[in-house]
C-alpha cells in the first residue's frame, strides 16, 4: 500500500462556528464550508479549504459523540487526527492489519465527511497520532 496525499488535519473544537471565525480572523480564510452534521459518527464538521489541504473542524453532535471525551481532556480543542488519501480503502485496511496495526471499530469502512469510505487506525501505531485513511475522492476541492 502506498500512502497518498494529506487530505486534511482534523481539529476537535467545542464549536465549529467559533473555530471557523478564528481561521477567518487570524488567517483571513474565506473558503470555509457550510456545517455538515454526521449523526452516524456523532459529529458536526466544517472544512477550512487551503491551497494544498484542508482543516476539518469537528464538534460533538450529542453526548455520545467520540469527540466529547477528547474535549474533556482538551477543553479548548486540539489536533484530533490526520487524514491521508489511499487508492483502495479495503486494500489499505488489509495492509494495515497485515502489518500489525489496529483498525478501529469493526474495520468496515464507513462514509466520512467527504462522502467517501474511511477507516481510522489506532494512535499507538503512529507515534500517538490518530490516522484516518480515506478513499481518494474523484474530484478534489
Amino acid at each position: 500500500m502506498k500512502i497518498g496525499r494529506l487530505n486534511h488535519v482534523g481539529v476537535a473544537v467545542p464549536s465549529v462556528d467559533e473555530a471557523a471565525e478564528v481561521y477567518r480572523t487570524m488567517f483571513g480564510a474565506t473558503d470555509i464550508s457550510e456545517i455538515k452534521d454526521l449523526p452516524e459518527q456523532g459529529v458536526r464538521v466544517r472544512f477550512v479549504h487551503l491551497e494544498n489541504s484542508e482543516i476539518e473542524l469537528i464538534e460533538p453532535l450529542g453526548e455520545a459523540s467520540p469527540i466529547v471525551k477528547f474535549l474533556e481532556k482538551h477543553p479548548k480543542g486540539g489536533q484530533h487526527h490526520v487524514c491521508f488519501e489511499v487508492e483502495d480503502i479495503i486494500k489499505a485496511r488489509d495492509a494495515m492489519r497485515e502489518k500489525g496495526a489496529t483498525v478501529l471499530g469493526t474495520g468496515e469502512p464507513r462514509i466520512g465527511a467527504h462522502g467517501v469510505p474511511v477507516i481510522f487506525v489506532h494512535p499507538k501505531d503512529f507515534n500517538g497520532v490518530l490516522v484516518e485513511l480515506m478513499a481518494k475522492p474523484e474530484l478534489s476541492h
